[in-house]
């Protein structure tokens, strides 16, 4: 490719809407154009790079015995109302109608369409196991589309879905496609952790991501992980084990009583009044799941982790509830209490759902629904008789002890670039997707899903892969392994060289950017480097002594060689590796 001809234009600053490096760097290299919030265009350069990571996914999928297949991206409600997603998947799920007043929708995910195929093929045991993949533009509707390519609402993405007729045969597939996810991303040059995580709209008992580790702005969750197993978690999901802490107020309190407690609206102002460590004060939060209300109950030194707690209510959405809110919840129970001093007492009727961390309290300090005061001494069965959900509901923190081998847990910032499911029978059942065992007796498939986010794993490869000067594509995957840089395109040396090097790397199967635009050589220099050409071949004033300039661009290594000499060293370096 000749460089004059390329459509592709760099910019001198960064787009103000960017906010990561990835959306900052794609979008001044070339890569993308925005179309409206959160769509793009693919640029030549960005889909030369797409079309790479698709033909990874394809190899290693292949291999891994998988089949593909492409299914309609638009796709009819009754399909969502027969396994129940239509109306409990929210607003990002596009709804439209066709011409003749039918209801569709874009498709986020394709559960539904692959169960209503595999209903319609496979009959009997005898077509089972299989697994299907497609790679696919989808949409989702996000409310706010940021971070580029990141979070977006047009993503293109790889989905598979496996049938099998035994939970066994689904924890074979499983961890099938756990190796050659992590051999797919290992070949795109992203090092990656397989975590533990929360289903969320999919669905099922079982789940993982995989996360590219960054310590960017455009990490969207912690990971807790240990490094003397290999636990690791998104935080959604993470347990631990808690350090030991003072939890029973005895010394404090010698008797269960109401005390005065002006102004402690925050649980570290309650804390320095009476003196007191945090972990003996029952904090109770107001939250609204399914808008509903529900009270969580967790030790005053720790965090409510909100999917936790919505998963423990069986909700599908989660919000802290407004001041106007609480006050109407305590109006309905006679109460008069602003936040800070609100408890569990008298909430009849009100779903309550204490972490596992309150068990152990003894002698604490509770808020009891009357502005500037509160319980102190108090004790569960005592005073609080009618708690009896106690799940975990706790978000966890770097220091906690690891739940598998008691060392300290350390947390880190993950991008998610793909996903692991088992289903089991969430769609199959309701959608009477099954099959006949070798007795003519009928059994829902037992489903798995397997995702990659195609443009998604682009984007995570740039933030982990990136300087000041542009990005540093990994070799697999970059638009094109090398550009020659002709310095003076006048001189007829400079360009001889150039072309004959650039016909002989095209000639052996490396792909290569010939710069002849007549610019200047630190216009040609930055735009190397900006769009992130793994290597820069520079044919220059050297050339005169029969040298170019050869450049590494993710070591920054630079050395002078002979023309055939960098020729056979790119080969090397970019064919045979």
């Amino acid at each position: 490719m000749k460089m004059s001809k390329m459509f592709v234009q760099t910019l001198r600053e960064f787009p103000s809407d960017a906010e990561v490096i990835s959306h900052k760097m794609l979008a001044r290299a070339g890569y993308i154009k925005k179309l409206t919030s959160g769509v793009y265009n693919y640029m030549p350069l960005m889909w030369r790079v797409l079309k790479k990571i698709e033909t990874i996914v394809r190899e290693e999928m292949d291999k891994a015995g998988a089949q593909e297949l492409l299914m309609p991206f638009v796709q009819p409600k009754e399909l969502w109302e027969e396994s129940g997603r239509w109306d409990a998947y929210g607003k990002e799920l596009m709804r439209l109608k066709d011409r003749h007043d039918r209801v569709m929708c874009l498709g986020p995910t394709h559960e539904e369409i692959i169960t209503a195929l595999g209903r319609d093929v496979l009959k009997s045991y005898k077509q089972l196991p299989v697994n299907l993949y497609q790679i696919q533009s989808k949409f989702r509707d996000e409310v706010r589309p940021r971070y580029g390519l990141l979070r977006g609402r047009e993503f293109i993405m790889k989905d598979a879905y496996s049938f099998d007729t035994s939970q066994e045969g689904l924890d074979k597939e499983y961890k099938n496609m756990a190796q050659a996810y992590k051999k797919i991303f290992d070949r795109c040059g992203l090092a990656t952790k397989m975590v533990q995580s929360d289903s969320g709209a999919i669905g099922g008992s079982v789940s993982h991501e995989f996360m590219v580790i960054t310590d960017t702005d455009a990490g969207e969750n912690d990971v807790f992980y240990c490094d003397d197993c290999d636990y690791a978690a998104n935080s959604n999901h993470a347990v631990s084990n808690l350090l030991p802490a003072e939890v029973n107020g005895e010394k404090y309190f010698s008797k269960t009583e109401i005390l005065d407690t002006p102004n402690t609206h925050s649980i570290d102002e309650l804390a320095g009044f009476l003196n007191i460590p945090p972990t003996l004060i029952l904090k109770t939060l107001v939250y609204v799941v399914d808008k509903k209300p529900v009270l969580a109950l967790i030790r005053g030194d720790r965090t409510v982790e909100e999917t936790k707690l919505m998963n423990a209510v069986g909700g599908l959405d989660i919000r802290i509830a407004t001041s106007a809110e609480i006050a109407e919840l305590m109006a309905e129970k006679g109460f008069e209490a602003v936040p800070g001093f609100i408890g569990p007492q008298g909430m009849d009727g009100v779903r309550i759902i204490a972490d596992e961390t309150v068990r152990d309290m003894k002698n604490f300090v509770v808020g009891i629904n009357q502005t500037d005061k509160h319980l102190v001494g108090a004790n569960l069965e005592k005073d609080i008789p009618h708690i009896e959900e106690f799940k975990d509901i706790r978000l966890v923190e770097a220091g906690d002890l690891c739940p598998q081998c008691g060392k300290p847990l350390k947390v880190t910032q993950g991008i998610e670039v793909g996903n692991i499911f088992q289903l089991g029978t969430k769609y199959s059942a309701p959608m009477k997707a099954v099959y006949l065992d070798e007795n003519g007796k009928t059994h829902p498939y037992i489903m798995g899903c397997y995702g990659i986010g195609i443009s998604r794993t682009a984007a995570a490869a740039v933030e982990a892969h990136n300087d000041e000067h542009g990005i540093k594509w990994p070799i697999a995957i970059a638009p094109y392994h090398v550009v020659i840089v002709p310095v003076n395109i006048k001189d007829e040396l400079q360009m001889k060289v150039a072309n004959d090097m650039y016909e002989k790397l095209l000639q052996a199967g490396v792909e290569v950017v010939l710069d002849d635009r007549d610019e200047r050589a630190g216009v040609k220099f930055k735009d190397a480097d900006l769009i992130g050409f793994p290597f820069r071949v520079t044919v220059g004033k050297t050339i005169n002594d029969g040298l170019v300039e050869y450049k590494v661009r993710e070591s920054g290594e630079m050395t002078t060689l002979k023309p055939d000499e960098a020729v056979d060293e790119l080969i090397s370096r970019i064919l045979n590796k």
